[in-house]
């Protein structure tokens, strides 16, 4: 099984809401065959707890122009590690120095990367 051509598109959608505040290290894993409540997790990581909320509005608010719906987002209030779900794909925006101690895609390591 791979990711659906849904959630491929929705992830371009975020991964460029991500670019367009300045979002670092962009990478998205089609987890879709060992997980099977999302198909991809596009991660992104941000220098500073300020940027990593902008990232997050942006990239909330360029889904929602889309009209794909967040069903459920946590972390805001901390800025260092903010998850979005968004059914087809799960958004994790990261601080970067979170990012590198937690290694969470280090876990998804055999997932296929989806091409940004």
């Amino acid at each position: 099984m791979t990711a659906s051509d849904k959630a491929i598109a929705m992830t371009k959608i975020a991964a460029a809401a991500a670019e367009d505040k300045v979002a670092e290290n962009l990478v998205a894993l089609d987890v879709s065959k060992p997980f099977v409540l999302t198909d991809v997790f596009l991660f992104a990581s941000g220098r500073n707890e300020r940027q990593v909320a902008s990232i997050a509005d942006g990239i909330e608010e360029k889904m929602h122009e889309a009209k794909y719906k967040l069903l459920r987002k946590e972390g805001k209030e901390t800025g260092r590690w903010i998850l979005m779900d968004f059914g087809d794909i799960i958004v994790h925006v990261m601080h970067e120095q979170d990012r590198m101690f937690y290694d969470i895609e280090r876990l998804w390591k055999d997932a296929p990367v989806v091409k940004l």
